[in-house]
C-alpha cells in the first residue's frame, strides 16, 4: 500500500469542464495526491473555480503540454476525444501516467476504433480499459488507462456478471436516462434549456459509440437505446435479460455477490430498486433487479452519478490502484 510521504504530483486538463472540476474537488482531498497542474484549453486565460473556493484556489491555466508534463507524475485528461487522441501519446512517450477519460483508447479493434474515434492514432503499448471492478490488477503496469464510459459503467458492471455464469439467455436490451451534463459543458440546441425541459427523447438509436464499447466488454450483442432527461447529472439504465431456464432470483444473487463482494464501489440492493438520488455524487453504482419466474424475464436497473462513478471518480479509483493507494481515498 503507498504511503503519503511523497505525494504522487498529479494535473488535470480540460479542469474547467465538469468532469474536470469533479477531478479537482476529488484529488483536493487526497492525501497521497498533490495537485501539480490545472489547466483548461489552448491560449484560455487563466481563470478560478467559484465552486472550489478554499478547497482549492489555484488558478486553471492555458493547457501547455510541455509544462503539464514537466510538473506531473501523472495527468488527467478531461479533453474531448480529438484533443486526448494527440495528447495521451505525447504524455505516455515523456513517461508521464495518463488517465484519460475521452473514449479515444477505449475501442481495441482498430476498425471499431477507426469508425467512432478516426482521429485516434495507433495506441500505445500496454492501454488498459479503465474499469476498476474488471481490470484491477492490470492497473498497475498500465501507462495508459483508457478510462470506461458512463453509460458503459452501468451496463457492464449489471451485465458482466451474469454474461460470466452462462445466465442470458437471448438478446439484452438496455434502456438509460442520462441527465443533461452527460453530454458534456459545450451547449447545443438539444441540451438548451428550452430544448429538454420538461421533456423526455431518444437519440443514438443504432449509433451511439457506447453500444460499441459495451459489446467489447460483455462479448455478446446488446440493443442500447439512450434517452435525454431533464435533470443535471445521474444515469439510470433499465436493463432486460431472459434467464435460462432453472434459473431464479437467487442465483442472480448469487452471481452477483461473488462478482462484487471486494468491490467497495458496487452496492448490490436486490429487490430494492435503486433511484438516481441515491447515488447522486457519489463514486457508488447501485444495482437492483426483478425476476418474473413465470417467463424468465429479469429486469436490472443499474444507477451512476455520470460525472462521479461514470467519469472523474472511475478515474480516481483507478488511479488508487494503480498507485497501491486505498481505493477509497479522495472518493468517501
Amino acid at each position: 500500500m503507498n504511503s503519503y510521504a511523497t505525494p504522487v504530483r498529479v494535473g488535470v486538463a480540460g479542469a474547467t469542464g465538469y468532469a474536470g472540476v469533479e477531478l479537482l474537488r476529488c484529488l483536493a482531498r487526497h492525501p497521497g495526491a498533490a495537485i501539480a497542474a490545472a489547466m483548461g484549453s489552448p491560449g484560455s486565460s487563466p481563470r478560478r473555480l467559484p465552486a472550489l473556493a478554499r478547497l482549492w484556489d489555484a488558478p486553471v491555466d492555458a493547457l501547455d503540454v510541455d509544462a503539464l508534463a514537466a510538473s506531473t507524475d501523472a495527468v488527467f485528461l478531461a479533453l474531448p476525444d480529438t484533443a486526448s487522441a494527440e495528447i495521451a501519446p505525447a504524455l505516455v512517450a515523456r513517461g508521464r501516467r495518463v488517465f484519460d477519460l475521452s473514449g479515444a483508447f477505449r475501442l481495441r479493434d482498430a476498425e471499431q476504433r477507426k469508425r467512432w474515434y478516426p482521429h485516434t492514432p495507433e495506441p500505445p503499448a500496454h492501454v488498459v480499459y479503465g474499469l476498476t471492478e474488471r481490470y484491477r490488477e492490470a492497473l498497475a503496469d498500465s501507462p495508459l488507462v483508457a478510462c470506461a464510459g458512463c453509460y458503459p459503467t452501468a451496463a457492464i458492471l449489471a451485465l458482466q456478471p451474469l454474461v460470466s455464469a452462462g445466465f442470458v439467455d437471448g438478446p439484452i436490451i438496455i434502456d438509460a436516462k442520462s441527465g443533461v451534463s452527460g453530454a458534456g459543458k459545450t451547449p447545443t440546441e438539444r441540451t438548451h434549456f428550452s430544448e429538454c425541459h420538461g421533456s423526455l427523447s431518444a437519440y443514438g438509436v443504432f449509433a451511439h459509440r457506447h453500444a460499441a464499447e459495451i459489446e467489447q466488454e460483455l462479448g455478446v450483442p446488446v440493443t442500447f437505446v439512450p434517452h435525454l432527461v431533464p435533470i443535471d447529472r445521474g444515469f439510470l439504465e433499465t436493463i432486460y435479460v431472459t434467464l435460462p431456464a432453472g434459473r431464479s432470483a437467487a442465483d442472480v444473487a448469487a452471481a452477483f455477490e461473488g462478482a462484487y463482494a471486494s468491490s467497495p464501489f458496487v452496492r448490490i440492493t436486490g429487490h430494492d430498486l435503486p433511484e438516481i438520488k441515491h447515488v447522486a455524487h457519489t463514486n457508488f453504482c447501485d444495482i437492483g433487479w426483478r425476476v418474473n419466474d413465470a417467463t424468465r424475464q429479469l429486469v436490472l436497473i443499474s444507477c451512476i452519478d455520470n460525472l462521479v462513478k461514470g467519469a472523474a471518480g472511475q478515474a480516481v479509483q483507478n488511479f488508487n490502484v494503480a498507485f497501491g493507494f486505498d481505493e477509497r481515498l479522495g472518493l468517501n
